[in-house]
C-alpha cells in the first residue's frame, strides 16, 4: 500500500489562505483578515498565520504593512521565474522530460509571437539581433548562452507572461545537453533560428513550427 503523505501545518495554512482568496474573488489591493482573524478562522496560532503570510509575501501574493494589516498583492513573476529555474537545475528530470517540456512551451508560444510581430516590429528586430550575436559565438559555451537568450526571447515575444516563467528550464536543459553542442552544430542551429523567425514574420506559422520541431529533434537524436 502507498504511504499516506503527511502535509505540514504550514502548508495547510498556506493552502487555506489561498482558498480564502479564491473563494472570495479578491483582487490586488483588497484587504485580508487580520492575523488574529485568520487564526480564529483556521483554528491555529498567530505564529502559524504569520509564517504562512511571510511565505506568500515572498512571492508578492500577500503584503503586510503597519496599521494597514494584510492586503492582497500581485505575484512577483521575476522571483517565481528565478526559483523555477533553480528547481529545474536541482531536479532529477530526465533529458527526455526536459526536451518535451521545451517542445510544449516553445511550440505553444509561436502563434502568439507571430501575432505580436505584426503589432510590434521590435519583436522581430530583437530576435534577429540575438541571431547575429549567435553567429559571432566562437565556443560552445558562448553559443549556449546565446542560444538560451534567443529561445527565451522567442517565448517572451509571445507576450504570454505565465509561459515566460518556465523558460528558465533552458538552463537545466543545456546543462544536460552541453556535450551535444559541437562547432559543426552551431551554423546549422543559426540557420534554423533564422528560418523560424522569418517564417513567423511572413505568416508561415506551419513552416516555423516544423522548423522548430526539426531544430529540437536534433537533441532527441542525442538522448
Amino acid at each position: 500500500m502507498a504511504q499516506v503523505k503527511r502535509i505540514k501545518l504550514g502548508e495547510q495554512v498556506v493552502a487555506q489562505i489561498k482558498e480564502y482568496i479564491l473563494r472570495n474573488k479578491l483582487k490586488s489591493g483588497d484587504r485580508l483578515p487580520t492575523e488574529q482573524e485568520f487564526a480564529d478562522m483556521l483554528g491555529v496560532s498567530r505564529v502559524s498565520i504569520r509564517e504562512a503570510t511571510k511565505s506568500l509575501g515572498f512571492l508578492g501574493i500577500v503584503r503586510a504593512a503597519p496599521r494597514r494589516g494584510l492586503t492582497l498583492g500581485e505575484v512577483d513573476m521575476d522571483r517565481v521565474t528565478s526559483y523555477l529555474g533553480f528547481h529545474f537545475a536541482l531536479s532529477g528530470y530526465s533529458k527526455l522530460q526536459l526536451l518535451r517540456a521545451r517542445m510544449v512551451i516553445e511550440a505553444g508560444s509561436l502563434p502568439f509571437a507571430m501575432e505580436r510581430m505584426d503589432e510590434d516590429p521590435g519583436v522581430y528586430r530583437r530576435l534577429i539581433e540575438l541571431i547575429g550575436k549567435l553567429e559571432e559565438a566562437k565556443t560552445p559555451d558562448e553559443y549556449i548562452e546565446g542560444d538560451i537568450a534567443f529561445h527565451r526571447a522567442l517565448v517572451e515575444g509571445s507576450g504570454v507572461d505565465p509561459l515566460v516563467a518556465f523558460t528558465d528550464l533552458l538552463h537545466a536543459f543545456f546543462r544536460n545537453f552541453r556535450e551535444s553542442v559541437r562547432p559543426p552544430t552551431l551554423k546549422s542551429g543559426n540557420r534554423a533560428h533564422r528560418r523560424i523567425v522569418d517564417g513567423l514574420r511572413e505568416h508561415r506559422l506551419a513552416d516555423s513550427q516544423q522548423e522548430l520541431a526539426r531544430h529540437l529533434g536534433f537533441y532527441n537524436r542525442h538522448l
